[in-house]
């Protein structure tokens, strides 16, 4: 028996507005050739035709299709157990003809067919293949699988096959494997969750990160501030459709009537979290919402720390010879001299570590103790947000952060809506709009929300940002029992902030570590500087050659001692044990020789560079006053990386610019007006004619009485009109409102209308009253046309107080000026003129327009503005090609000039650290027009670079533009082709398939041939891919820095990451190496700082080996006269006092207070800062050049002090023997060390005379009462009566003056004939800086600065653009829902 026929759907039933309902009422007998007002074919049903191309339509709308169905079925008594009576025949047996439209002639306009109504059975085109009744019931499986599918379908975003068999005719090739003993719905569940399993687990490595920027594979891809809003008024299609009249329903009607929820397929992708009921969810064992950045927790600390300190291979092989020195026999030296000063150096490099981890615990820790308000029972307590788990119904209020990952239920604002503020996630500073289910918007009490009873399933933790799945299942209550799906759209994620919203409502899903943004996060990585690397490769080899001396000594050993053994018969020497003599020579000979490599290096390394980093801390120059804060090195391990830097990676919003919006200057009717007028710039009359600019005073009086007063007032009505701002009325008096605007630039406008009394202060849904001087006038609100990208620009269609129906537009100058009526533009090139200079001082710049409309016209346009606000297909084409009609002839009011107001000092810092060589990428997630705006403000891109714009939409596209664009560059090089006037541009999209294995090698070689890269619309995950990928294939320091969390993992992924203490919170700052209060302050900290502690670093570190490599070479020199015996030629603690007291205090010195160039010089001259860049100080061939000379200069020491003391018989014919000739030497190596350490001192300071006189003087104190006290307690007793054999010796002064002299006479000629004839640079700078000679460059930077704004006007004349940050779509619905003359809701 077939259903009878009905003329339409009754969809008000199913929670339709009264507006939609008229829409979406349908006739059975409309014409199938229908057309739109634009001739072109509309959809009014949405069932469609299976030949008909559709894009990707929400599920829910299947849903009510498949309810109307069914409802038709239980009328007619047919609808009995079986969702589905009916199987899905192949497509092959529906051949009907197609008309022109694309509607099968066989469908009527409800997608029935009716040839197979004639036979008993129905189609249902929300399959893309009809149905017919089964054989027999055997096939129970298959029709429980058309109803889990069914389900599955309607979670998602479908598109409908257009050929092919259907899933379960494919299945029922698989069902020979199943069980027979199962019942037909688990094998239904079986062989449907082997199909879905492919779309649910297939590679989530690159679909994730897909998916930061798109929704799953979906052609429509949407970003944190464009999620489409669900319907505002009704909203009934949010939850599963139930029959009509329903209210709720029982749980017996959910369960017959509602398909299975997200994760109802059985598979394990997803969460369960009870609501408000932590019992049950403790089962699940969640983490809590504590969260750590710290490298070290109470366990890991032990071996994380060893792990790092001895994979500096100095630090092995101490432990290696320290152990050796406890073997009985083996040392000739004290089994303490070497395990004693590691133990110390471990111990001070532990603390330091410590320290700093710390001050990262103590960041956490304040923030971990933040309040929030946690609903227990009917009353909100305060608890920290650590203890904050899932499940908790949290209650947010006004500018405080969201402390973990929520699912909005209710808030103080209309149908359940906020704002969020997301700069801390996605970099953008306009406000996003979220909005909570329609069932529990009206949830605004705690009583309220204590009746809530359900759980959500929800999509397991993940990192994208931008993407939700999960359903809300109630289980009675106020809202019954029903399940309605979830999407970002009710999402509020850790780290946002909750703007101009006095109160929300909301459930816990994911804390701590699983939130959204720590799942961006990484841990806290060990990082180590190219400087360690290089001094830990030069160690192996230092090894090398300690290694071959101890093996050659010991076979010298082995031969002479074989060669003598029968003069050597007082030895007593053992027979036979040639073999374990050899090796135990060895081990001798490589603690004799071990000081080669200096034990006090490394924690010479760590105190400097401590040092080095409370220098950054103390300096007054990166102290901010207004923030109260100063520069902060919260790792000293890096400070030499900042001398190196060659990439820096910055974010965009609050690190170079300020966050901050102002209205600062307009045109209007060819006058120039601006807040602030410099006096040379003062509007004053030419030869008959107004040039210069008037002041906000000058407009007001203007307004009240001049030539111009209705245009300024037309102005100034548009700003305070046509926009989609919110008024909160926050004080007493009328001034005191503020504004929730979704884009900055909209709430600068409004603000900027109120400085001439135009002052917008009340918002119905269909009106707006605006205070202007003083009277109120009330405009109704006809019709908004919403900005997106396409369009440029945005217009509302108003009536006016006195009637009059007008449209006020405004918009990017290159869109409106094509829409202006070509009779009335006399002001047009005047106010072209304008913006040119306006975009010259790096303004955003908008133009304004508008036109009246007659009623008759506005009745035409108004029938076509509904009719494609109600379509089903292309709605926003269709609404775009309706606006288009209206916004003509539109006559010029001016143009208005928003600054984004950079940060102090951006443009200058940036433009000088471009001189050091340093290139600069800026990753942003804001928009690709705002990015290219402040590019060219803060100077990172000039008005000469030629822009390479990707914004690809495919892989192979991507690939194909870079390959074409490289091999451009590639063969125009060397011609006509300028790599420093290149500039990148590419959007997260691209760059997400850039980052791919085959195309990141062409992206990159791209990105590096260019001056500057400006990434748009990027995740944080996508911000540390990039710097991954430079980090991973270029041999460069990179710099990270950002001011939010969602920088945090670039910052970690950089060499060295620096953070902002900016308007975005401290995350940043605490997981970053340094941290500053401004962009400005990377300038010293890089170009001062910087150069100074890597080239005092490297000077100390090649210093460090020099003065052990001289010393304890001699020892292989003396080796040889005792025919490698292992004696000693230096007493044991004298050795160990060396590194320890006597040579300790120049390295510091060098390390900590030299200077090669003075701070005002390399501000001054950038250019300094690329020896960093080269290695210049510190590389292979300096380093061994050190260890040359210092081999050279123990050779002179050595046999000619040998040669001086052969014969030391004293007058009174003793010999001073072994330790007087050991001290003398000692003496001259320790000299010959002081007098380089002299040498290569640029700046004397009062330590530097402490560090390097001070320690001869020392030693020369230190040495009679050693040797007077030391063998009195049987410490030393080498030194017993010595003194008087030193002291009194000519040959000992003779010889600590002379042999240092002679070898510095070789390292002072070489130093000559570098500066004299090889000159460097620096020693040019050192020249001027000495002599305090002239800068000419002063003139060059006039002469450049001209050019430059000739330039920018040409640049500007070619291709001038515009930049405003205005959120795409859904706003008109927003501002319906407003009424602010009502009271809000206190929530309590």
């Amino acid at each position: 028996m077939a259903p009878p026929k009905q003329d339409h759907y009754l969809m008000s039933a199913y929670g339709g507005d009264d507006e939609a309902e008229e829409h979406l009422v349908h006739s059975a007998n409309t014409d199938s050739t229908q057309h739109s007002y634009l001739n072109s074919p509309v959809v009014d049903d949405d069932s469609v035709s299976v030949h008909q191309a559709q894009p990707r339509r929400p599920a829910h709308q299947l849903s009510l299709r498949r309810a109307a169905e069914r409802n038709e079925a239980r009328a007619a008594g047919l609808h009995t157990e079986p969702l589905y009576e009916y199987e899905y025949e192949d497509h092959n047996q529906n051949d009907y003809a197609t008309n022109a439209y694309g509607y099968d002639e066989g469908l009527n306009d409800y997608g029935y067919n009716d040839n197979y109504r004639d036979q008993g059975s129905f189609t249902s085109l929300s399959k893309p293949y009809g149905r017919r009744e089964y054989a027999d019931d055997t096939d129970e499986q298959y029709r429980i699988m058309e109803k889990l599918d069914d389900s599955h379908r309607d979670r998602e975003y479908v598109s409908r096959p257009s050929r092919g068999p259907s899933m379960y005719q494919r299945m029922r090739l698989m069902d020979e494997g199943d069980d027979e003993g199962d019942t037909p719905l688990q094998r239904a569940s079986s062989l449907l969750r082997r199909q879905l399993s492919k779309r649910r687990s297939g590679a989530p490595d690159g679909a994730m990160r897909r998916s930061l920027l798109g929704n799953g594979g979906s052609s429509e891809s949407y970003g944190e501030g464009n999620i489409p809003l669900q319907e505002l008024n009704g909203g009934g299609d949010r939850h599963m459709a139930s029959v009509p009249g329903d209210t709720g329903g029982s749980e017996p009607e959910l369960a017959a009537q509602a398909a299975p929820a997200f994760g109802a397929d059985g598979s394990s992708s997803f969460r369960t979290v009870h609501i408000g009921n932590r019992e049950s969810n403790a089962q699940y064992k969640y983490k809590h919402n504590k969260v750590s950045t710290a490298k070290y927790n109470f366990l890991t600390f032990l071996p994380k720390f060893l792990f790092e300190q001895f994979s500096k291979y100095a630090n092995v092989f101490f432990l290696f010879t320290g152990c050796i020195q406890q073997i009985s026999g083996v040392s000739p030296t004290s089994r303490w001299t070497t395990i004693v000063p590691l133990a110390v150096v471990l111990a001070a490099t532990a603390a330091k570590e410590l320290a700093e981890d710390i001050k990262r615990h103590k960041s956490d820790s304040e923030m971990n103790k933040s309040t929030a308000r946690v609903l227990v029972g009917s009353v909100f307590e305060q608890r920290a947000w650590r203890d904050v788990v899932v499940g908790d119904i949290v209650r947010v209020e006004n500018r405080e952060a969201i402390p973990a990952d929520l699912v909005l239920l209710s808030s103080s604002e209309p149908e359940g809506m906020c704002y969020i503020e997301t700069s801390n996630l996605d970099g953008e500073t306009n406000l996003k709009v979220k909005q909570g289910l329609p069932e529990t918007a009206g949830m605004l009490t705690p009583a309220d929300l204590a009746t809530l009873q359900g759980h959500l399933k929800t999509e397991l933790p993940n990192d994208s940002l931008y993407t939700f799945e999960g359903t809300m299942v109630s289980e009675g209550g106020k809202i019954g029992y029903r399940e309605m799906a979830l999407d970002p759209t009710q999402v509020l994620l850790r780290g946002a902030i909750l703007r101009n919203t006095d109160w929300i409502y909301a459930v816990a899903v994911f804390t701590g570590h699983e939130t959204k943004l720590m799942r961006n996060a990484s841990a806290a990585p060990i990082k180590r500087t190219s400087v360690e690397k290089t001094t830990n490769r030069q160690i192996i080899f230092l090894f090398a050659i300690l290694l071959l001396l101890a093996v050659l000594s010991a076979l010298g050993s082995q031969i002479l001692t074989s060669r003598n053994r029968d003069q050597l018969s007082y030895l007593m020497l053992p027979e036979g044990e040639g073999a374990k003599t050899f090796v135990k020579n060895i081990l001798t000979f490589i603690i004799l020789y071990n000081n080669l490599i200096p034990i006090s290096l490394i924690v010479t390394m760590e105190v400097v560079k401590f040092q080095q980093a409370q220098l950054i801390n103390a300096d007054m120059d990166m102290y901010d006053e207004t923030s109260d804060t100063a520069a902060l090195a919260r790792t000293s391990s890096l400070v030499e990386e900042l001398g190196q830097v060659e990439y820096i990676f910055s974010d965009k919003t609050g690190t170079l610019t300020c966050n901050i919006m102002e209205f600062r200057q307009c045109s209007i009717d060819g006058a120039m007006y601006s807040d602030v007028v410099e006096a040379s710039k003062r509007a004053r009359v030419v030869d008959g004619a107004v040039v210069g600019q008037y002041d906000f005073t000058q407009l007001r009086e203007h307004m009240r009485g001049s030539e111009r007063a209705a245009q300024l007032c037309e102005f100034f009505q548009l700003l305070a009109t046509c926009h989609t701002v919110i008024p909160e009325q926050r004080g007493s008096e009328l001034q005191d409102i503020e504004y929730q605007a979704a884009s900055p630039d909209e709430g600068a406008l409004v603000k900027g209308a109120t400085l001439v009394d135009y002052i917008f202060h009340t918002r119905r849904p269909r009106s707006i009253t605006v205070s202007v001087m003083g009277v109120d006038k009330e405009f109704e609100v006809l019709n908004i046309n919403e900005f997106n990208s396409t369009r440029k620009r945005m217009s509302a269609v108003l009536r006016c107080p006195d009637g009059t129906i007008k449209l006020y537009c405004k918009g990017a100058d290159t869109v409106i000026i094509e829409r202006l009526d070509e009779t009335r533009g006399a002001s047009v090139q005047v106010t072209l003129r304008h913006l040119e200079e306006y975009a010259t001082e790096g303004l955003r710049t908008l133009c304004l327009a508008m036109r009246d409309i007659s009623e008759e016209e506005y009745r035409t346009w108004s029938a076509m503005h509904a009719k494609a606000s109600t379509t089903l297909t292309n709605r926003q084409q269709e609404l775009d090609r309706v606006a288009e009609l209206i916004e003509r002839d539109l006559v010029l009011l001016g143009a208005t000039a928003i600054e984004d107001k950079l940060q102090d000092g951006v443009p200058q810092t940036i433009y000088t650290l471009a001189q050091a060589g340093i290139k600069i990428w800026v990753l942003t997630g804001d928009r690709q027009e705002t990015a290219i705006n402040i590019g060219y403000s803060c100077k990172l891109i000039q008005e000469d670079f030629s822009l390479i714009i990707c914004n690809e939409s495919t892989h192979w596209e991507t690939k194909e533009f870079l390959q074409k664009k490289l091999d451009a560059i590639r063969e125009g090089r060397g011609s006509n082709i300028d790599l420093e006037s290149l500039a990148l541009i590419i959007d997260g999209r691209s760059l997400d398939f850039a980052l791919e294995k085959d195309v990141e090698v062409l992206f990159l070689e791209l990105a590096t041939l260019c001056r500057a890269v400006i990434c748009c619309r990027v995740s944080p995950l996508q911000k540390a891919l990039v710097v991954k990928l430079v980090k991973r294939r270029r041999k460069a320091i990179l710099l990270a820095i950002g001011d939010g969390a969602n920088d945090v993992s670039m910052i970690q992924a950089a060499h060295v990451g620096v953070g902002i203490s900016g308007q975005e919170g401290l995350q940043a700052a605490r997981s970053a190496d340094f941290a500053i209060a401004q962009f400005r302050y990377l300038r010293k900290l890089l170009l001062v700082h910087g150069a100074w502690s890597y080239h005092r670093l490297s000077k100390m570190i090649l210093f460090s080996f020099y003065k052990n490599i001289t010393l304890y070479i001699t020892q292989f020199w003396f080796a040889i006269f005792n025919v490698f015996s292992g004696q000693t030629v230096y007493e044991s603690w004298s050795i160990t006092f060396y590194t320890v007291f006597f040579t300790v205090m120049p390295p510091f010195a060098i390390g900590v207070f030299d200077q090669f160039l003075n701070a005002r010089s390399l501000d001054r001259y950038p250019e300094m800062y690329k020896m960093g860049q080269k290695g210049v100080f510190f590389n292979v061939r300096s380093f061994w050049g050190w260890a040359v000379n210092a081999f050279y200069h123990s050779l002179i020491l050595f046999f000619l002090g040998t040669a001086l003391l052969f014969d030391d018989a004293e007058s009174d014919g003793m010999v001073g023997g072994q330790w007087v000739y050991g001290v003398i030497i000692y003496t001259a190596v320790l000299t010959t060390v002081l007098l380089k350490a002299a040498l290569i001192t640029n700046m004397w300071t009062k330590w530097t005379v402490l560090a390097i006189p001070g320690s001869l003087i020392l030693w020369f104190a230190f040495l009679p009462i050693y040797s007077i006290v030391a063998p009195k307690f049987r410490t030393s007793t080498e030194y017993e009566g010595i003194l008087g054999h030193i002291y009194a010796n000519p040959r000992f002064w003779l010889i600590s003056a002379l042999l240092p002299v002679l070898c510095m006479v070789r390292d002072y000629g070489y130093k000559f004939l570098k500066r004299m004839y090889f000159t460097k640079p620096y020693h040019i700078v050192q020249e001027i800086q000495k002599f305090n000679i002239p800068d000419y460059r002063p003139r060059m930077e006039r002469f450049k600065k001209a050019v430059h704004k000739a330039r920018l006007l040409q640049r500007l004349r070619r291709t001038r653009g515009y930049a405003f940050s205005q959120t795409e779509g859904g706003q008109e619905k927003v501002i319906r829902a407003y009424d602010t003359t009502m009271q809000k809701p206190s929530g309590y």
